[in-house]
């Protein structure tokens, strides 16, 4: 893959991973009485907004769009299973989402800084968007920790 369209593969893999782990979460939490979901549907309606940008960016660019991977994505159901089983308190799953939003942004903001010179700036902008809206999110979850 050329280097103008990793960033824009890490961005569309990162939506992608969030739309189906929040739709999966909201899943484990669907018969218990969560005030985290309100929260939690407004997160995937931005995952989703943003996945549709970069499909729309990546098509544009001839690039077929491809998902995290099968594993990555059944040990991340596996691990949720487990941690709601364990502990489904508004508190534990905020901390669960904290962490990877953590993550989400400190692997963005690497691949901003490595790609921002060979990428369009629009492209650049899309994924600063997204370390935005999950610096929010993080706020957000902090009135349930």
């Amino acid at each position: 893959m050329k280097d103008k369209n990793e960033l824009l593969m890490h961005i569309y893999e990162t939506c992608d991973m969030g739309v189906k782990s929040t739709t999966k979460l909201l899943d484990l939490l669907k018969d218990k009485d969560n005030k985290i979901k309100k929260q939690l549907e407004e997160e995937l309606k931005e995952y989703e907004k943003y996945l549709e940008k970069s499909k729309k960016c990546l098509k544009k660019n001839k690039v077929e769009p491809e998902g995290a991977g099968i594993m990555a994505e059944m040990m991340s159901s596996m691990e949720m299973k487990m941690e709601v089983k364990k502990d489904n308190s508004d508190s534990s799953i905020a901390g669960m989402l904290t962490q990877g939003f953590t993550m989400g942004i400190i692997n963005m903001n690497k691949k901003i800084d490595a790609y921002k010179d060979t990428c369009d700036s629009g492209v650049v902008e899309l994924a600063s968007d997204i370390v935005k809206f999950q610096e929010k999110e993080i706020k957000n979850l902090k009135s349930y920790l």
